[in-house]
């Protein structure tokens, strides 16, 4: 019985694609160690602090996951942690809402000077967040800023707004000032690549402006939207800028606990705990991750 003809080219493909791969981990190595660099070995390395406890007396010892058990017990984490979820719940909205309005508004067609508006709206995200805090803080001054001066002018006595009651709010009117128009151009560049035959084709059958924003609009910029709120997510989870710079300004209504970020930067800098500080990040991480991949899966799932 003749045996079968030998296939000569075979293992010549297996040395191809075998050489193709070892040319494509050539390309992407640089960027593998980089990101293991300043990633990778950072997360490991708070995650090896996390499970050790440094004391005065007896040393560095092995505790597991003790620190994580205080963490869950600890009320001035549970604080903070509900702070900046009231602040999410309520600011985050706000501030997509206003992205929203003003990418359909200037999409529209109908607002005059529209790049000019564009610009005006974006301009704040190119502020730097200490800039624009600091900025902020003079104007909320009921001593020496803009708050100051209108009682002084009017003869009226306005809220205090780096008051304990109103300093969250305030917060969050420098977080929306600066990214309102960052999500904006996020929403505004989703529609650009929406078909303009759409549009035509429900004008032809006589649907109106709002029915075009609902019907065609709206469902083409979810994607975008999930984005955005993913990022607002991610962003009001790691406050840390505000807080800790307008705690001089207001020492009574910002402690060091105030968010997770500030409580962790006190502990590790002025607490010398860098081991439960590390526990408080490595907490508020994981967090973040599964709320923002909640999120992500939810949009996927309506967008289908």
């Amino acid at each position: 019985m003749a045996s079968p003809p030998l296939d000569l080219a075979r293992p010549r493909r297996r040395a191809g694609r075998r050489r193709g791969s070892l040319a494509g981990w050539k390309f992407v190595s640089p960027f593998m160690a980089l990101f293991a660099l300043v990633f990778l070995a950072p997360i490991g390395y708070s995650i090896y602090l996390s499970l050790y406890k440094t004391q005065l007396i007896g040393g560095t010892h092995f505790v597991g996951l003790q620190n994580y058990s205080d963490a869950f017990q600890d009320s001035q984490f549970w604080t903070s942690f509900s702070r900046v979820a009231l602040f999410l719940v309520v600011q985050v909205p706000i501030m997509l809402g206003l992205a929203l309005f003003l990418a359909l508004a200037i999409d529209s067609g109908r607002l005059y000077g529209a790049a000019f508006f564009r610009i005006s709206v974006f301009m704040p995200y190119a502020v730097p967040a200490v800039v624009a805090t600091l900025m902020w803080s003079f104007m909320y001054g009921t001593q020496f800023g803009l708050v100051r001066d209108i009682d002084k002018h009017f003869g009226v006595t306005l809220p205090d707004p780096l008051s304990p009651h109103l300093i969250l709010a305030s917060i969050g009117n420098i977080v929306t000032w600066e990214w309102v128009g960052y999500n904006m151009l996020i929403l505004y560049s989703a529609l650009r690549v929406v078909n303009p035959s759409l549009y035509e084709a429900a004008a032809i059958e006589g649907a109106g402006q709002f029915r075009i924003i609902w019907s065609i609009k709206l469902p083409a910029l979810r994607p975008a939207l999930v984005i955005a709120t993913i990022f607002s997510i991610i962003g009001s989870f790691q406050l840390f800028n505000e807080p800790s710079i307008l705690k001089h300004l207001a020492p009574n209504a910002i402690t060091t606990f105030y968010t997770p970020n500030y409580y962790a930067y006190s502990l590790s800098f002025d607490g010398q705990q860098f081991n439960y500080s590390a526990t408080v990040a490595i907490i508020m991480g994981v967090v973040t991750m599964i709320i923002a991949y909640a999120v992500q899966l939810r949009g996927m799932r309506k967008a289908v």
